[in-house]
């Protein structure tokens, strides 16, 4: 799925996160990215299979991100 949400207009970029539980972050330009995205066929596909398949649970969360910074001792 990453290979195919870098293909779409409006995508900015994914994190993970895997201990025990596994967290995805994806980020898009704006509201109609994410519609857009929800909506394509191979990625409906694909949560339609983690749905019956793969997970007991899940959570999407859209949020907007106003600033984002960090610290990296070098």
């Amino acid at each position: 799925m990453v290979k195919l949400a870098e293909q779409q207009d409006g995508f900015l970029g994914i994190e993970f996160a895997r201990d025990g539980v596994g967290i995805t972050v994806s980020y898009w330009r704006d509201l109609e990215s994410i519609k857009n995205w929800k909506e394509n066929a191979e990625h409906t596909l694909a949560r339609n299979k983690g749905r019956s398949q793969w997970y007991s649970a899940f959570k999407t969360r859209i949020a907007k991100v106003e600033r984002d910074y960090g610290f990296e001792k070098l």
